[in-house]
């Protein structure tokens, strides 16, 4: 072990993680020293705030790449065996859904932007996509968010019982359909187009508007319904 980075346990309790993290709450630490906490201890080779660095690295300081990793990837950082890999993930996964997991008391859509903002974070860094419906009340307060699919995006593949059910048992007023390109680019793509005509025609059917379709990429989003960064849902 490099002589500059001794063991956790012989650092002075005031710089180890886990002191700190009960003294001054979790909040206060950075992310190397919380990656710390969740890898455990280091090997003979390394502490964990070492390996808590290489990991860093290995995402370029971007926490949320982190979720875009599979095991085998974390594992080729030295110090990261399998057990430690999926600790990380794990903790990733809860900061996700964490995240995700409300949405704020019929929250009101006034427009994509509103969309983007309850959405992003738990679609912009999937590498798969997934294919969700907002369903809306008369005042387009947030009912509830209903996962339609997840993977590829195809067209035959999104029926529209899968949208439309849910909002029904809702009594959904309308939805706002979202996915996210794993790739980053928002871009609509014709198939992105196709599947907005075919449900906003099966809504026309059953009474029920589809206000909008916007696709979610890393740092923005477009709509499949209109021209992107300009169609509003209000």
């Amino acid at each position: 072990m490099n002589p500059s980075h001794p063991p956790i346990r012989e650092l002075p309790s005031s710089q180890r993680p886990r002191e700190r993290l009960r003294t001054l709450g979790v909040r206060v630490l950075p992310a190397r020293e919380l990656i710390a906490l969740v890898i455990g201890s280091g090997g003979r080779q390394a502490s964990a705030l070492e390996v808590a660095d290489r990991v860093l690295d290995r995402c370029r300081g971007r926490l949320r790449s982190l979720s875009g990793l599979d095991p085998a990837a974390l594992e080729e950082i030295p110090g990261v065996g399998r057990a430690t890999a999926a600790r990380i993930l794990a903790a990733v996964e809860l900061g996700s859904r964490a995240a995700a997991e409300e949405v704020p008391d019929r929250m009101r859509i006034r427009g994509p932007e509103d969309v983007y903002r309850l959405m992003a974070p738990r679609l912009r860094d999937l590498p798969h996509e997934e294919f969700h419906a907002l369903l809306l009340n008369t005042q387009h307060r947030v009912l509830r968010v209903a996962l339609v699919s997840r993977g590829i995006l195809d067209a035959s593949l999104i029926h529209p019982r899968e949208v439309f059910r849910p909002a029904i048992l809702e009594n959904a007023a309308s939805v706002v359909l979202v996915h996210n390109h794993p790739s980053g680019d928002p871009t609509p793509s014709p198939e992105d187009r196709a599947v907005t005509r075919q449900l906003s025609e099966a809504g026309r059917t059953m009474g029920i508007r589809v206000l909008d379709h916007l696709v979610v990429g890393e740092r923005g989003w477009s709509s499949a319904a209109g021209e992107a960064g300009t169609r509003s849902v209000a």
